[in-house]
C-alpha cells in the first residue's frame, strides 16, 4: 500500500471539511448579523470575519494536530 498517497487524500479531505465548517460558520455570522438589523454590507463583512477566523484557528488546530502525529 502506498501510504503518502493515503496521507496526501486525508489530508486533502481534512481541508475540504475544514473549508466546508468555515463556510458555515460564515453564512451563519452574516445571517444572524442581518437578523440583528447590520446591513447587506455590514453582516458580509461580519460574515467575512468569521470565515476568516474560523479558517485560521481550524488550519492552526489541524497543524498542531499533524506535527504531532
Amino acid at each position: 500500500m502506498n501510504t503518502p498517497s493515503i496521507h496526501l487524500m486525508l489530508l486533502a479531505l481534512l481541508l475540504a471539511v475544514v473549508a466546508l465548517f468555515c463556510m458555515l460558520v460564515g453564512a451563519a455570522a452574516g445571517l444572524l448579523a442581518r437578523i440583528d438589523g447590520a446591513t447587506y454590507a455590514g453582516a458580509l463583512l461580519r460574515g467575512a470575519v468569521a470565515f476568516a477566523g474560523s479558517a485560521t484557528l481550524s488550519l492552526a488546530l489541524l497543524t498542531f494536530v499533524l506535527a504531532t502525529l
